[in-house]
């Protein structure tokens, strides 16, 4: 399945990428919901981290020289997500993951609306999310869930 997702996004705009990244978070946190049902703490902590990752891995790539006022409300968001995915954790709330779905969603699909809108083609999404993506002609791939930094702590 991993090859498959990889092969999916070989050709896949900036925009499409951050959209994959978002739907990576939704997976996660249902994950973590599924973990708390289960009453299995071990899992809903791994899960709750990997979302926690992408979060980590989306904010630290926005470029706020370059996105200005959007830039800076995506950070907030991603700081306001990261809080809620940790206070969901830490009281095993399946409905408080379940918020954190609504607003991730909420946005994803606000990315996805971008990514339709042809008009948008010299607005570049880099200065937004992925300023560090080269092209496939630079002999860069797209990031993966592998490549994204992990941090050694827990949620």
């Amino acid at each position: 399945m991993d090859s498959y997702r990889g092969h999916a996004l070989e050709g896949a705009s900036a925009i499409d990428l951050v959209v994959a990244l978002y739907d990576g978070i939704i997976r996660f946190l249902y994950a973590a919901i599924a973990a708390v049902e289960r009453d299995d703490a071990g899992a809903r902590r791994i899960a709750a981290k990997r979302a926690l990752d992408i979060i980590i891995h989306l904010q630290a790539r926005l470029r706020m020289d370059v996105g200005g006022q959007p830039a800076q409300t995506l950070s907030e968001f991603y700081a306001s997500v990261f809080a809620q995915i940790l206070q969901a954790s830490q009281a095993s709330s399946k409905s408080k993951f379940e918020h954190a779905i609504e607003c991730v969603r909420n946005v994803r699909n606000a990315w996805r609306e971008v990514a339709k809108d042809t008009s948008l083609g010299e607005v570049s999404p880099h200065a937004l999310a992925f300023p560090a993506h080269q092209n496939s002609e630079a002999g860069s791939s797209a990031p993966s869930e592998e490549s994204m930094p992990r941090s050694n702590w827990t949620a």
